[in-house]
């Protein structure tokens, strides 16, 4: 069984991961990937990419709908060119409150809006890598305008691969189908990889235009674990918070019914109603918190992230959902 590569999540302030990244670098980890939450991601992996020579960097994941695709097209071929081209460019949806309450950006249809999206940033890429003229109509969007002024040529090396996240059936498809990969969720079960992702996705590769291509599943791995015994207590009770805060989203629900836990949602949904957020953790009790999350020492957990997903998906990301420095990434990816 081959095992996957092995990548961490950065979190914290941009101005901090550099030093992350090199030596996330010496260490020989496959990857750092970003998340958008309460900063820019493309800042961070800008300074990432220009702190290091070989190692990935990726967005795991910029929120797609709160810009233009020529907006994400701008910002990804400048770290893309910046890293001498390393970049895999990891797109999400987010869900609507927050495209159109915290971004005030339209919402509609998302897994043929985000095909789309995927295909006209194709359309920009080819524009600026091969001269070709930009002229991509679509039902969501519209780029047809494209000056020589405004165009930032060519890179060495090709365009970037761009991912997807996906959770339910129509996105997984929509990945499937227009994407050079996949990010899967950190709610995340082996068998809800293997007999609900991976079929969709195939599907949807076979229905595309791309069903040749290369395609890369990666997954984000939540890890709860420790050097001592206070930091893996605490680890558990903050991923247990995590996995309440996740399984109070509606667009979470499939991974907890396939499981037969489709109450445990209504519970948080519940409580998250009644602003009781501290309560989150106390509804996830220990099968469900080994069922999505690496529980142990750092030796144990070390072993466990390594073969949990091995044969599934070929890259696995780090998820640390509680305060920990980010060498304990490093510390879980590297020997």
């Amino acid at each position: 069984m081959t095992e996957p590569i092995l990548d961490i999540a950065f979190h914290g302030d941009a101005a901090e991961i550099a030093g992350v990244a090199a030596e996330a670098e010496a260490r020989g980890v496959g990857g750092l990937f970003v998340a958008e939450a309460a900063h820019d991601p493309y800042i961070a992996l800008a300074l990432a990419g220009t702190a290091t020579s070989r190692i990935r960097i990726g967005s795991s994941v910029a929120i797609a709908f709160a810009r233009t695709p020529m907006s994400t097209a701008y910002s990804a071929w400048d770290v893309h060119r910046l890293s001498g081209g390393r970049l895999i460019l990891g797109l999400g949806t987010q869900i609507k409150p927050h495209i159109t309450r915290r971004f005030a950006m339209p919402w509609s249809s998302p897994a043929p809006r985000m095909s789309e999206y995927v295909e006209a940033l194709r359309a920009i890429f080819e524009s600026w890598q091969n001269g070709s003229k930009l002229d991509f109509q679509g039902d969501f969007y519209a780029h047809t305008l494209m000056p020589p002024l405004f165009n930032p040529g060519p890179i060495e090396g090709g365009l970037p691969p761009i991912w997807l996240a996906a959770v339910g059936p129509r996105m997984l498809a929509a990945a499937g189908s227009v994407a050079d990969g996949l990010i899967c969720h950190p709610l995340l079960s082996r068998s809800y990889l293997d007999e609900v992702v991976r079929p969709a996705v195939a599907a949807g590769r076979t229905a595309g235009q791309h069903a040749d291509e290369p395609f890369t599943t990666s997954v984000m791995c939540m890890v709860a674990t420790g050097r001592t015994d206070e930091e893996l207590a605490a680890a558990i009770a903050g991923t247990k918070r995590q996995i309440g805060f996740y399984s109070s989203t509606p667009a979470y629900l499939p991974v907890l019914e396939h499981h037969g836990w489709g109450d445990l949602h209504t519970e948080a949904h519940a409580l998250t109603k009644s602003n009781r957020w501290a309560e989150l953790g106390d509804l996830v009790d220990d099968e469900v918190l080994a069922t999505f999350a690496v529980v142990g020492d750092l030796p144990s957990a070390r072993t466990e992230f390594r073969s949990r997903f091995a044969g599934s998906a070929q890259r696995v990301i780090t998820s640390i959902p509680y305060d920990a420095d980010n060498l304990l990434a490093l510390d879980l990816v590297s020997d």
